[in-house]
C-alpha cells in the first residue's frame, strides 16, 4: 500500500526513537489523530507551529472546536506583535504541540528551518508531546538532499506566501544566503534521535502536502 521510501523512513524513524504512523491521505491522518493519538495523549493544552501540511489535515480545526482543551493561538493577526510573541512563548509549555517538517530523511532524521525559532523550539524542547504531519513529498535520501530541498523549495515557497517580504529569494527562487532583515532562513534544527523516546510522533502521509 505504501511506497518503499515511506516504509524505509518509518523503520528508520522508529529505530531512532520516534513514534510513527502511516496514513494514505490527509483525511486518514485526521481520523487517526482523533481516534488513536488524542485519546492516548489526553492533552489539556495545545498549540502549533505554522505548517501548510498540518492545516491540510484539518486537525487544528477539530482541536480549536474542542472545549475541553485550552488552545493557544499563535497567529492571531488581531493581536499586537508583542502579544503574539507572548503566546508563542506560552506554546512552548503545552501538553501537545503540532506542526510539520521541511524534510525527513530515509535515515530517520528530521530537518526544519525557521525565521524566529518558535516552531523549531516547540519541536525540540518544551511541549510534553509533539506531533509532526509529513507528506510523502518531504521524504529525502539524506541530510544533504534535505538541506538542498529547504534552500531551493521550502524557503522560496514560504516567501511567496508572504508577498510583503522582499528577500532576494522572492525573485531568484532559491536561497542566496542573504542578509535581509526579513530573512526567514535563520534557525535550523536536525533531530538525529528522539529524546525521550516517542515524545515526537510522526504521521507520514501518502500524499504530496504542503511545501
Amino acid at each position: 500500500m505504501f511506497s518503499e521510501s515511506m516504509n524505509t523512513t518509518k523503520a528508520a524513524l522508529e529505530h531512532n526513537g520516534f513514534e510513527v504512523y502511516l496514513c494514505g491521505s490527509a483525511a486518514e491522518a485526521r481520523e487517526l489523530f482523533a481516534r488513536e493519538m488524542l485519546p492516548s495523549i489526553e492533552p489539556q493544552s495545545v498549540s502549533y507551529g505554522d505548517s501548510e501540511t498540518l492545516k491540510g489535515t484539518r486537525i487544528l480545526e477539530d482541536l480549536k472546536a474542542n472545549k475541553k482543551i485550552l488552545f493557544i493561538e499563535t497567529f492571531n493577526m488581531d493581536q499586537t506583535g508583542k502579544e503574539r510573541v507572548k503566546a508563542r512563548r506560552e506554546a512552548l509549555s503545552v501538553d501537545l504541540f503540532l506542526t510539520g517538517s521541511n524534510a525527513v530523511t530515509e535515515r530517520g532524521q528530521i530537518l526544519n528551518m525557521d525565521m524566529t525559532g518558535n516552531r523549531v523550539g516547540g519541536i525540540v524542547f518544551g511541549p510534553r508531546n509533539v506531533v509532526l504531519t509529513v507528506g510523502k513529498n518531504k521524504i529525502v535520501k539524506d541530510l544533504e538532499e534535505g538541506m538542498k530541498r529547504i534552500k531551493t523549495h521550502c524557503a522560496p515557497g514560504n516567501i511567496k506566501r508572504h508577498p510583503n517580504f522582499q528577500t532576494p529569494c522572492q525573485k531568484t527562487g532559491s536561497c542566496v544566503n542573504c542578509s535581509s532583515d526579513q530573512r526567514i532562513c535563520n534557525v535550523w534544527s536536525i533531530i538525529e534521535k528522539c529524546y525521550p523516546k516517542r515524545r515526537i510522533k510522526v504521521i507520514l502521509i501518502g500524499e504530496e502536502l504542503g511545501l
